[in-house]
């Protein structure tokens, strides 16, 4: 990783623990949690009435993304569901609940915080189908194939290394598996740089990638049935986007192709168990793997 790209994540981590601490001290205040300030672009206001209404009030406060994506992954009882950058675990817990007891949601968050925070969000709500793991999203701590839906929420574009991000969403799904994410997307006529002067690299707008990028990245990775639908403005050409892509049934030699071999199992090894949870396969000899 560059210089640049290793300041970046730093940068990112740092807003991100920052937010994270804003909503756990607000929760010791006398009125409750108090949600990081975002415009009406991003944040838990993007969430149905309903849906917030069922969370601890801090999994909704320390949301801080551009759209609801279990809303658009169509979730399945007994499905095994990814949220990459996870956050305060808003998605996720929502996630547990559609799955429900015989499927499993992960959260993935490279910042201890936001991971801290998670876990009391977990707690309070009496998720027992959640397991929270530290890493980041170019490398992910999962065996290969055993993942059904990944989800996501403006959290891709923050990446440095998106070929990666993608390469690893196609090795952890199971074939057939798809992927439902909210992400910041640019009209393909502005350039990068004219992506930067509309807002920050830790706001979700410099990183973003143009349409035809992100559907070129994807298409790289291995992924079919790519579609890339724009919902609301975010900033001058740039929009929150609802991103929905489908690892083929047939995809076992494109797992290995296109695999990163930097995570638990390398590109040429399976899961022993694809119902092994995460804690389990990486205390196994071997990381699990076979």
């Amino acid at each position: 990783m560059s210089e640049q790209s290793t300041d970046l994540r730093e940068t990112v981590r740092q807003r991100y623990a920052a937010a994270a601490v804003q909503v756990t001290e607000g929760g010791t205040a006398c009125c409750g949690p108090q949600a990081i300030e975002v415009d009406d672009n991003f944040g838990g206001s993007l969430y149905a009435a309903d849906e917030r209404d069922t969370l601890p009030a801090e999994a909704v406060a320390a949301s801080l993304g551009c759209g609801n994506p279990t809303a658009v992954a169509d979730l399945n009882e007994g499905e095994r569901v990814l949220d990459l950058g996870s956050g305060g675990g808003i998605d996720v817990l929502l996630s547990a609940r559609r799955v429900g007891p015989t499927g499993k949601a992960y959260g993935l968050d490279m910042t201890e915080e936001m991971l801290a925070l998670a876990l009391a969000n977990q707690k309070k709500a009496g998720a027992t189908n959640v397991e929270f793991l530290k890493g980041t999203i170019e490398a992910i701590p999962l065996p290969a194939n055993t993942i059904d839906v990944v989800i996501s929420n403006c959290v891709i574009n923050l990446s440095t290394d998106k070929p990666a991000v993608f390469a690893e969403m196609f090795r952890t799904l199971a074939p057939g598996g798809r992927i439902g994410i909210s992400d910041v997307v640019a009209e393909d006529n502005l350039t990068a740089e004219q992506r930067a002067e509309r807002g920050d690299y830790v706001g979700c707008i410099a990183g973003a990638l143009s349409f035809a990028e992100y559907r070129q990245g994807l298409e790289a990775a291995g992924f079919t049935d790519i579609e890339i639908t724009p919902t609301h403005a975010v900033a001058d050409g740039m929009h929150s986007a609802i991103v929905r892509a489908i690892k083929p049934a047939t995809s076992e030699a494109l797992t290995s192709k296109n695999a990163t071999t930097d995570s638990c199992c390398t590109p040429a090894e399976q899961a022993t168990d694809s119902t092994t949870t995460v804690s389990e396969a990486k205390n196994a000899s071997g990381c699990g793997c076979s």
